[in-house]
């Protein structure tokens, strides 16, 4: 196995479910401890990592506005979740040894700092752990936008989404046993085929910017160490 990894700097997306564990709802702090761990893999091979977490194990904004919220409401709750969540993952990682910082797109100075684009890279050099919070701040947008945004703005090499299965496949995995996983595929294909993947505009964000995703399991062991390391099961599109 390559002792070099694949990419120097990355933005993982995590969804908010990818803490649940084996729970319905809220964070479950053995999930949030795996994830961890191998996180501080990523970091021990030279990796730097910043992190973007969603809000849906604990709040989902578009749920929120179907039920009859305001949609900038329901939205501003689920960035809060997202906060939630953010300290959860900080927490979880402090207990294994690695340094972290959370950063909010909504100002909250007691628990985090706010989002500075500077700040957020000279901790990134520094070997730290980002956590960014909040989404991208504003109603109307994803945290897969948020996570494409920041991978941007940090200059990370690829954007790795850990998800519930092992990259991106023509139909649900789980409902069809014949679903075919993809390994590689173009930005184009995914908007094409209307792959679910990450919503359109995460996409044209990486796409404008040459940003490759790769979508992998965050529910293997050691799956992020052995992508970082060019030997894991993943989808890459780029």
């Amino acid at each position: 196995m390559s002792q070099t990894p694949l990419y120097k700097r990355i933005l993982l997306k995590l969804s908010g479910e990818a803490l649940m564990g084996n729970g319905s709802y809220g964070i479950d702090p053995e999930t949030a401890a795996r994830v961890s761990r191998e996180v501080k893999q990523a970091r021990d091979i030279g990796t730097e990592v910043c992190i973007v977490v969603g809000g849906g194990n604990i709040f989902r904004g578009i749920k929120g506005a179907a039920e009859g919220l305001d949609r900038s409401t329901a939205d501003h709750m689920g960035m809060l979740a997202t906060v939630m969540n953010a300290l959860a993952l900080q927490n979880a990682l402090e207990k294994v040894g690695v340094d972290t910082r959370v950063l909010s797109a909504i100002p909250m100075a007691s628990v985090s700092e706010p989002y500075i684009r500077r700040r957020a890279i000279r901790h990134l050099e520094k070997g730290r752990v980002v956590i960014f919070a909040a989404g991208t701040g504003n109603p109307f947008f994803t945290t897969d936008t948020a996570a494409a945004l920041r991978a941007a703005e940090m200059n990370c090499d690829a954007l790795l989404k850990g998800t519930q299965v092992d990259g991106v496949y023509n139909a649900d995995p789980k409902l069809d046993l014949s679903a075919t996983r993809y390994e590689k595929l173009s930005y184009m294909d995914v908007l094409s085929q209307d792959l679910k993947v990450m919503d359109a505009s995460a996409i044209s964000l990486s796409r404008e910017n040459n940003i490759p995703i790769v979508v992998f399991s965050i529910h293997t062991e050691n799956e992020l160490v052995n992508v970082l390391n060019g030997a894991g099961t993943c989808t890459t599109v780029g």
